[in-house]
């Protein structure tokens, strides 16, 4: 059955582009080569085929097929491999003590489901793994330009540092950035931006 995401991800346009978030680009000196890393709704790729190029093992979770398809275009077209499994994250199956990176970027879901992910990354780390999440807090509503317009969708700073209280933060930080990235994310937005690691609390 057709998703919404199925949707926007059959144009034959990369929705949100090829490149990677600067988010994930401005902090690359945190993954090494070999690193197995988890992409959350990954969609159609751009950032899971980037930390390909880097060398990590990629896997790419998304509940949109068609989005999954245009990411192994993408990846074929960069000469790089990339593991998809296409589930919803609800029923998303993580492995205990595994991933030396989870990488969250814009995946706006349910709270309750949030939380939910966040406690099973927790578990899902391997020590001194490391996860990466940016999106758009409550604010971007008053900026009026892209992202959910359901504001449970959207979590604060004090939020998920309270989801993730188990890392220790190497970033944390609510700030208004401009964000140009295909036609899906255009103009200043208003954004959480959390790195923490599972090594050693201080």
């Amino acid at each position: 059955m057709k998703n919404q995401w199925d949707e926007r991800y059959e144009q034959a346009d990369y929705y949100y582009g090829t490149e990677p978030s600067s988010f994930l680009v401005e902090h690359s000196s945190y993954f090494s080569k070999g690193d197995r890393v988890l992409c959350l709704a990954e969609g159609e790729g751009r950032n899971a085929v980037y930390l390909a190029k880097l060398g990590c093992e990629v896997t790419a979770v998304d509940s949109s097929s068609a989005g999954l398809e245009k990411l192994q275009l993408l990846a074929d077209k960069n000469s790089v491999k990339i593991k998809t499994v296409c589930s919803d994250l609800n029923d998303f199956s993580f492995v205990d003590d595994y991933w030396d990176a989870v990488v969250s970027i814009w995946c706006h879901v349910p709270s309750p489901l949030r939380t939910k992910i966040h406690q099973n990354i927790l578990r899902s780390l391997k020590f001194d793994g490391k996860f990466f999440l940016e999106a758009y807090t409550p604010d971007q509503l008053k900026l009026k330009t892209v992202g959910p317009q359901n504001p449970d969708l959207m979590p604060t700073l004090a939020q998920i540092k309270n989801e993730l209280r188990g890392l220790r933060p190497l970033l944390e930080q609510e700030t208004t950035r401009l964000v140009s990235e295909g036609v899906g994310h255009q103009g200043m937005s208003a954004v959480v931006q959390f790195i923490g690691t599972k090594g050693q609390l201080k």
